[in-house]
């Protein structure tokens, strides 16, 4: 069906020539480096959610098979048997002093942690693991190796002591691996645990532990206090001899120098003051008091001797003086009474005075004697001063003569002083060790034996459980990850946007099943229409002049859709009042016109190379609005047409009568006829199947439109199936599809 055309050429331009925008906001180059970019920018885990939906039932596998493995290993595991032995460890023991008393141990927190760390590494020593082997009797037999599950050396292996010793080697090993020391947090409480298969034989090794560990921790104490009463032995035994020799040497010097030395009661050692020295002292000591007693009878004499005798001192307070004073006064008085009556020549008068004149001689003779008395005691004082003046100057010659030979006497005395004295702490110190070695209380102690146990600790079935989940899940994880990264297929508009670095324009859904293309885009209720619908939009907005006058639909490789999509688009533009033109470009394998059911006796071919003229091979569809132009004869070199100046002026006339022009070309790998159309018609709409096209043939459909400069609008992801690819948080499938019954399958069916 041919359409006047007014000549060969149109009534009027519509609008502008086909619009080359080459590498204004088109460059391929830069739209994969900023796709690049977004994927290397953060985390996104809506795309990890994404694949970890996509591989749900490798994930359910892989955990499911982790179960199981772990469920059967569980199953197949020896039961082990933990007992556990709990003990008490101080810091110190207490101590016994001379009193009688304890004192308490003292804790040093610097301190602290490094002993109980000795304390848990001696129980863990091998030392300690011979010990526990040998209390037992372990390495006696094979028995314990075949009941903890281990490998009894051969009797080929060597003679009987090599058996022994590497029985006994396999025995610590054993009991080594299969101990466990634990601290109680906050207190001194250590567990001791030991694992095997018998539960017997575990609590019998833990308490064997436990056990051995005190007596080891006993035996140290005891060699330690064995050592320190032998080193005391010896050095006693060095200072008595030296003692004895100090001793004799200085008894030998005192006898050839005749040094007396007197000790004091009670005094320790040897040592005291000579016999010359302690003379002196007590005759210095005498001469003082001669001294000061002379001093007082001198003072004594020279008052009796300058005062009237009646006034001395001592005849004053003499009784005998003051008794004949008395009688004196008596007959004084009765001589001047019987003076008045009788004449002093009276013979009673005579015979009263001269008894008178008689007590008056007598006290005057003792007040002479008195006073001749003081004289004698004051020259007897000055004799003594002077004798025991001559007493001392001799004996001060005896005395510093004496320490002149003492020199060596007093060196002699001091080391005998020094020997004593170490000699006494020694063996002061040899005591305490003596007793304090025997009463001395063990710092560990026992606090609750280990039992046999009821039940098995290993294998635990829920901790198994539990780590094959988290390893299916991780190896699930793992695998659905490296699946992702060496999947090269692209599957959903993220890996457009991230594997090749352009928008998606449009996602078309997968066709039900019995459904044509034809069919389904008539439907303007179904979700394949609703598909380029929202393609048309984003078409519109594509440009700031709105969708494209021309635009090339294309693909990497036939079969993706793209003849369905260039009707597609053609149709919906038509559908808003556009005088839109749809040309079927691929001149090598045509199906256009097929789909519209036109014949295809001339078109593109015939346009391109001369042999028709533009009215002559449009035809007007069954569509308002929409035209078509077929592929028309093969021709035998199609990139020979494609490539000549005819395109262009063929573009350039079909806008002055159309909207849009929408060329339906061919796959760009394989041939140089889409580049050529690209680079010429400038906008180009790149068609991608879903899960169909592998990433490297997209990169190469982009890289060879790249090199012509070609302006990609954008992706069209198609037969998208939303029941298999989950994607952004919901369901495709239930957009493009509303009012359709949901229980209808999905075909994959390819529209040509």
């Amino acid at each position: 069906m041919e359409i006047d055309m007014h000549g060969d050429g149109f009534a009027g331009p519509r609008s502008g020539g086909p619009q080359r925008q080459g590498n204004e906001g088109g460059d391929l180059s830069a739209l994969r480096s900023q796709g690049a970019a977004v994927e290397e920018n953060g985390f996104d885990i809506g795309r990890y959610i994404g694949i970890l939906l996509r591989h749900r039932f490798l994930i359910g596998g892989a955990i499911v098979a982790a179960l199981i493995i772990g469920l059967a290993a569980t199953l197949l595991m020896t039961p082990i048997y933990t007992a556990k032995a709990t003990i008490q460890i101080d810091r110190e023991t207490q101590q016994v002093l001379g009193n009688g008393t304890e004192a308490a141990p003292r804790d040093n927190l610097v301190n602290g942690v490094e002993f109980f760390e000795t304390q848990y590494g001696l129980l863990r020593s091998r030392s300690l693991a011979e010990r526990v082997a040998d209390s037992m009797g372990l390495a006696n037999s094979n028995d314990f190796i075949t009941r903890m599950g281990g490998e009894a050396p051969s009797v080929e292996e060597g003679n009987a002591a090599e058996r022994t010793a590497q029985r006994r080697r396999r025995v610590v090993g054993l009991l080594r691996a299969n101990l466990s020391v634990a601290p109680v947090r906050g207190s001194r409480l250590v567990t001791i645990s030991f694992n095997s298969p018998d539960p017997q034989l575990a609590a019998q090794v833990a308490n064997a532990f436990a056990e051995n560990f005190i007596q080891a921790s006993l035996e140290r104490k005891f060699e330690s206090s064995s050592y320190v009463r032998e080193f005391l032995e010896q050095q006693i035994a060095q200072t008595k001899a030296k003692l004895e020799e100090t001793e004799r040497t200085l008894v030998e010097y005192a006898s050839g120098q005749q040094i007396i030395n007197i000790t004091e009661p009670g005094a320790e050692g040897g040592g005291g003051q000579s016999l010359a020295a302690n003379n002196l002292v007590a005759i210095n000591s005498a001469l003082a008091d001669a001294r000061a007693a002379r001093v007082a009878a001198e003072e004594k004499w020279r008052q009796a001797r300058s005062a009237p005798l009646m006034s001395i001192p001592d005849v004053l307070q003499n009784t005998s003086i003051q008794r004949l004073s008395e009688q004196r006064s008596q007959l004084d008085a009765e001589y001047q009474q019987k003076l008045a009556v009788y004449q002093p020549d009276y013979p009673e008068m005579v015979q009263l005075r001269s008894r008178i004149d008689e007590l008056e001689g007598q006290i005057n003779a003792l007040a002479t004697s008195i006073r001749d008395s003081i004289r004698a005691q004051f020259e007897i004082a000055s004799n003594q001063e002077r004798s025991l003046q001559a007493q001392v100057n001799g004996l001060t010659g005896d005395v510093l003569d004496l320490r002149d030979r003492s020199i060596q006497y007093n060196i002699l005395q001091r080391e005998l002083d020094t020997s004593r004295t170490l000699y006494d702490g020694l063996l002061q110190r040899y005591k305490e060790v003596g007793v304090t070695g025997g009463v001395t209380t063990n710092n560990i102690s026992v606090i609750d034996m280990a039992m046999p146990p009821g039940a098995p600790s290993k294998p635990d079935m829920t901790i198994n459980l539990l780590m094959a989940l988290l390893l299916g899940i991780g190896l699930g994880v793992a695998a659905a990850l490296v699946i992702e990264m060496l999947d090269e297929s692209i599957a959903t508009p993220d890996d457009v946007e991230r594997k090749l670095g352009l928008p998606v324009l449009g996602i078309v859904p997968l066709l039900t099943k019995g459904e044509t293309a034809l069919t389904a885009l008539n439907d303007i209720r179904s979700g394949f229409s609703e598909a380029y619908y929202s393609l048309r939009t984003a078409l519109q907005f594509s440009t700031p002049d709105g969708a494209p006058p021309v635009m090339l639909v294309t693909s990497s490789r036939p079969g993706e859709g793209k003849s369905t999509t260039a009707y597609a688009v053609a149709l919906n533009l038509a559908r808003i009042g556009k005088r839109v033109l749809l040309a079927d470009g691929d001149l090598r394998n045509p199906s256009m016109h097929r789909l519209i059911g036109i014949e295809n006796s001339q078109g593109m071919s015939s346009l391109l190379s001369g042999g028709a003229t533009l009215p002559q091979v449009v035809r007007k569809t069954s569509h308002e609005n929409l035209f078509f132009i077929s592929c028309g004869p093969l021709p035998p070199n199609p990139a020979e047409l494609w490539g000549g100046e005819r395109l262009r002026e063929t573009l350039h006339h079909a806008l002055q009568e159309f909207d849009h022009i929408v060329i339906d070309g061919p796959p760009v790998l394989g041939f140089a006829d889409a580049p050529l159309l690209a680079a010429t018609v400038g906008s180009t709409l790149f068609v991608l199947e879903s899960r169909n096209t592998r990433r490297a043939q997209a990169k190469g459909a982009m890289k060879r439109l790249s090199m012509v400069h070609g302006q990609v609008l954008g992706v069209v992801l198609t037969k998208f199936n939303a029941t298999a690819t989950p994607y952004g948080g919901y369901d495709y499938a239930y957009d493009y599809t509303y009012g359709a019954d949901p229980d209808v399958p999905t075909t994959d069916k390819k529209p040509k």
